[in-house]
């Protein structure tokens, strides 16, 4: 898979962007809220995705890991394939999609073209659930971390046999500027626990 391409940029379509790397120029197509923010002639980096079928490749372009990430995800839904994933992160950021979807606002989600009531009910029965078990029920992301690593600190608290209650609240007590390895993470955590 191509994780990342970083190049010159060469122009812009509606729906995608035209990066040079190495003499090749990639189409890779993007939210609008990425697109406007590109400059020709300027190098730029997008966090990418490649689609395979067997009648065409084509790369899908983020300005972060987290919004590939929830690309991925959006088209792990039913009825929402890259076209729709692109609508719905064109009209609203990765945070706002995330508390629309905690919050079981239909009506905000509807806002992307080419998703309705029925698409996006099934976007808040698929994906809610998911959120909450990664952490993004309200907590603050951890600045420098990964929901990733998010997720799989929480996961590795449930698997040490506490509940997801418990093993959510202990993932929003660390602090906002935590860093360190994932092993530093949970023992951040668990001594949390410990004095609960």
């Amino acid at each position: 898979m191509i994780a990342a391409v970083r190049g010159i940029l060469a122009g812009k379509t509606l729906d995608s962007a035209l990066v040079t790397v190495g003499g090749v120029t990639l189409r890779i197509f993007a939210p609008l809220s990425v697109l406007s923010r590109l400059n020709d002639g300027e190098e730029v980096t997008l966090h990418t995705w490649l689609l395979v079928r067997e009648d065409a490749l084509a790369l899908y372009g983020f300005s972060s890991i987290d919004d590939r990430d929830l690309f991925e995800q959006l088209l792990a839904v039913g009825g929402v394939g890259p076209r729709i994933g692109l609508a719905l992160l064109s009209s609203m950021s990765a945070q706002t999609f995330r508390e629309a979807v905690l919050a079981e606002d239909v009506t905000r989600l509807t806002v992307a073209p080419g998703v309705g009531r029925k698409l996006a009910s099934r976007l808040v029965l698929e994906l809610r659930a998911r959120f909450e078990k990664a952490g993004f029920g309200g907590a603050p992301v951890l600045a420098g971390v990964s929901p990733n690593v998010r997720a799989q600190v929480l996961e590795a608290l449930t698997g040490l046999g506490y509940s997801a209650t418990d093993a959510a609240a202990a993932v929003r007590t660390l602090p906002e500027d935590a860093s360190g390895n994932i092993e530093d993470l949970i023992l951040q955590a668990l001594r949390s626990l410990a004095r609960d």
